[in-house]
């Protein structure tokens, strides 16, 4: 908490935020948390900083998967464990285009995998930033408010269950990591395995 309040703490959160979304795997969610904790009437300025830099950091995932797929961006998400998630992605971003970036950018799903799939698959740059931009904003936007608005009481209960709380976000977050693993195994949403794989061997439409 001491150090959610230290001035630099802001360039921390922004540079989390940033790598987070490109190839980082830890989510700057719970240092959002803290430094709205310390210091409730700067949340909103600290979630406009968080979705600020996570839309940035997503452009550099979209660039990563647009230049650099072979030379880093295959390498990071094989880091990650999504190697074969990646084709399931390059499907949904196919199929359902900026609803994928948008629902990855506001869930546990990782973001990274799709920002860099994105790029790879030459998806239409300004889908991408405004489904990322809203996506981000929801996340983080409405944590700033609630505690902007409700800042000593939700203080008060999250401090009550802070074990709670940190066990079900890390219970989301290493479930959306499974979620999209377990999806590359199989074709129950209608995306079989052969076109998962040809979304990944021509880029662009």
């Amino acid at each position: 908490m001491d150090k959610a309040a230290h001035p630099k703490a802001v360039w921390w959160l922004a540079f989390f935020c940033f790598i987070e979304s490109s190839f980082f795997p830890i989510p700057p969610h719970p240092l959002l948390g803290l430094m709205c904790l310390a210091e409730p009437k700067k949340a909103i300025r600290f979630a406009f900083v968080a979705t600020v830099s996570s839309v940035l950091g997503g452009l550099f995932g979209y660039a990563i998967g647009y230049f650099l797929y072979e030379a880093i961006g295959a390498w990071v998400i094989g880091l990650l464990g999504l190697t074969e998630s990646f084709p399931v992605a390059a499907c949904y971003i196919r199929e359902q285009g900026g609803l994928a970036v948008f629902f990855a950018a506001g869930t546990p799903v990782p973001f990274k995998l799709m920002t860099i799939t994105a790029g790879f698959i030459e998806m239409n740059l300004l889908t991408f930033l405004i489904a990322a931009l809203a996506g981000r904003a929801m996340i983080f936007m409405v944590v700033g408010i609630l505690f902007q608005v409700f800042g000593a009481p939700i203080k008060a209960i999250i401090d009550k269950y802070l074990g709670t709380v940190t066990t079900v976000f890390v219970v989301l977050v290493v479930g959306g990591f499974i979620a999209f693993t377990q999806l590359a195994g199989g074709d129950d949403d209608g995306v079989s395995e052969n076109a998962c794989d040809s979304a990944t061997e021509v880029r662009g439409e």
